[in-house]
């Protein structure tokens, strides 16, 4: 209905216009409902806190088709799934624990029948807030839901076409912590000990799995904390088994080398500096340090902690340091409870990085996944320690649990995975995902020191 200003209504019926509109308000407030085949909203705005977030998916039609197109606001990417299978599923993280009020769906042709959308607070374990049975392409909202978790997860059951499942847009509306999502926020994936000398043709060959997960999560950057290529790390090594794989993100990825990487014939570290040239050597050395966000990131190179050389570098970046937020990685970690154990090459570096109150420390030379409690370089417990994280997993031959360490609060042998790590400009968390997507451990969330 349209009034013009040539025929005023009479007070009466504006009275009734009015109360029409507030019950059907009422009405959309009440319970969850969908847009109209136009895609007309059906809900007042409330803020987006999906748009650029780390997206998951359960697989790809292809390298070309992201989960992250379908948070990226742009409406000509779209995430499609593998054809032909059931379920598929998309996921992203909201970066923090959120409550959902909205959903919107664009679907492609290849859209689904039915599905759930989905929330989880830890990625493991999901209570469903919507379900859709006869879908039918096209634009859907969800309107009036109080869904609670910190990912949300679109899971279809059934296709509506003989295709995959396909979204150019998935837009989540809510509310993050009590507020809006927290400033300076980026996603990082790490993994060490990576490509055996096998390819994709053989189905037990892990770093194709864990580097299409890797791809899938689509960081800002990647971390490797050596033994990037096996046995030798020859050039010949590097573009025959990593370049297929982790290579596909090489230029994104910041390194450092493992033992491993210093067994080449033609000598110490010459294939890894001749295959990631500059990557690996951004200031000259081995060992470099690079910002994002609130967050001052050192790689730092294991094999040399006895060079002064090095120590004497580590301690003039720290010093010149102007961020609040520390981390550091190197192949050869400090605690261990896997089968090369403690490593005490490492001390010398904590007890410099514990006096600038760094934050985080990663590792792997032991494959497998193993997170640590807050603590100072001798071992002992304190809540201004440095969290350290083993993360051997990315394709090496598993090595199995052998002394627990104290202070060490989860141990995972076997699973193959990435490092899922989540910063803000005051806080970061992780979480460790298999190759199958499911999210095996989840951390607490840390403020910086």
């Amino acid at each position: 209905m349209r009034l013009t200003a040539s025929t005023p209504p009479r007070r009466t019926a504006v009275l009734a216009l009015s109360a029409v509109l507030l019950l059907i308000a009422a009405v959309l407030v009440a319970r969850p409902g969908r847009a109209d085949a136009a895609g007309t909203e059906t809900a007042a705005a409330d803020p987006l806190i999906s748009r650029g977030r780390t997206a998951t998916a359960s697989s790809l039609e292809g390298s070309g088709f992201a989960a992250s197109n379908a948070f990226d606001g742009n409406t000509a990417t779209r995430w499609a799934s593998a054809e032909g299978q059931d379920p598929q599923w998309i996921s992203v993280d909201l970066g923090g624990a959120a409550t959902v009020s909205r959903v919107t769906l664009d679907w492609e042709v290849a859209h689904a029948r039915q599905y759930r959308i989905e929330m989880s607070a830890d990625g493991a374990t999901w209570t469903t807030v919507a379900t859709e049975t006869a879908g039918d392409g096209g634009k859907d909202e969800f309107t009036g839901l109080a869904g609670k978790g910190r990912y949300l997860r679109v899971h279809g059951t059934a296709r509506g076409t003989q295709y995959g499942y396909s979204l150019w847009e998935v837009d989540v509306y809510g509310t993050v912590g009590g507020g809006e999502p927290p400033t300076g926020a980026f996603t990082v994936v790490a993994a060490g000990d990576i490509a055996a000398q096998c390819t994709a043709s053989s189905s037990s060959c892990a770093h194709p799995k864990t580097a299409a997960r890797a791809q899938q999560i689509n960081p800002k950057f990647y971390l490797t904390m050596g033994d990037n290529q096996y046995d030798d790390a020859r050039l010949s090594d590097f573009r025959n088994y990593y370049d297929k794989t982790w290579g596909a993100f090489k230029s994104k990825t910041r390194p450092v080398p493992g033992n491993h990487e210093s067994y080449d014939p033609a000598g110490e570290f010459v294939g890894y500096k001749q295959y990631f040239g500059a990557i690996a050597y951004p200031q000259g050395k081995p060992y470099y340090s690079y910002d994002e966000g609130n967050w001052h990131f050192i790689a730092l190179d294991s094999n040399t902690f006895d060079d002064s050389s090095q120590i004497s570098w580590l301690k003039d970046d720290l010093a010149r340091n102007g961020k609040k937020c520390i981390a550091a990685y190197w192949h050869h970690p400090l605690f261990s409870s896997g089968g090369h154990g403690n490593d005490p090459v490492g001390r010398p570096v904590w007890d410099i990085l514990y006096r600038a109150k760094a934050d985080l420390v990663l590792g792997g030379h032991d494959h497998h996944y193993e997170r640590f409690a807050p603590q100072d370089p001798a071992g002992r417990a304190t809540a201004d320690g440095i969290v350290q994280i083993v993360g051997g997993t990315g394709g090496a031959e598993p090595y199995a649990i052998e002394e627990i360490q104290p202070n060490s609060q989860k141990r995972i042998s076997g699973p193959y995975g990435v490092l899922k790590l989540d910063f803000t400009d005051t806080t970061y968390r992780w979480s460790y995902v298999g190759t199958d997507g499911s999210v095996k451990d989840t951390s607490p969330t840390y403020t910086c020191h």
